[in-house]
């Protein structure tokens, strides 16, 4: 048990921490990520905010303990938010570097995902 919830914690929080880094520069529509959303992606400004906000309450939804089917949606939406991103960096700027590392954040999101579940399972047991 105190192995899993060692495990879930150290991946939780690297998974948060990239998601949220990440999600920062975009709910204040820093000009990097405007110019990235906008300049290479295609999306508009309202797009940039509004998944940048959505990514820091998937954090919190993730971090928070307890309510665990706001934690699934939570996580839902986070791989979500993963999997098209891996699709336009894939689709605008072909395979490369890009999709690697995320791929490499997608693998955190599902590990953070099967160690919250095991944990809950010991919990139960």
């Amino acid at each position: 048990m105190k192995k899993i919830n060692i495990a879930y914690w150290i991946v939780t929080i690297l998974f948060a921490g990239f998601m949220l880094f990440s999600a920062i520069p975009d709910a204040m529509v820093n000009e990097d990520a405007t110019k990235f959303m906008n300049g290479v992606l295609h999306y508009p400004d309202y797009f940039t905010r509004f998944i940048g906000i959505a990514k820091i309450l998937g954090v919190i939804g993730i971090l928070v303990p307890g309510f665990p089917r706001l934690k699934e949606w939570a996580y839902a939406g986070l791989a979500f938010d993963l999997i098209g991103a891996i699709y336009s960096i894939t689709v605008v700027a072909g395979v490369g570097g890009g999709t690697f590392f995320m791929l490499l954040v997608i693998a955190f999101c599902f590990a953070s995902y099967i160690l919250y579940h095991k944990k809950q399972k010991a919990v139960m047991a």
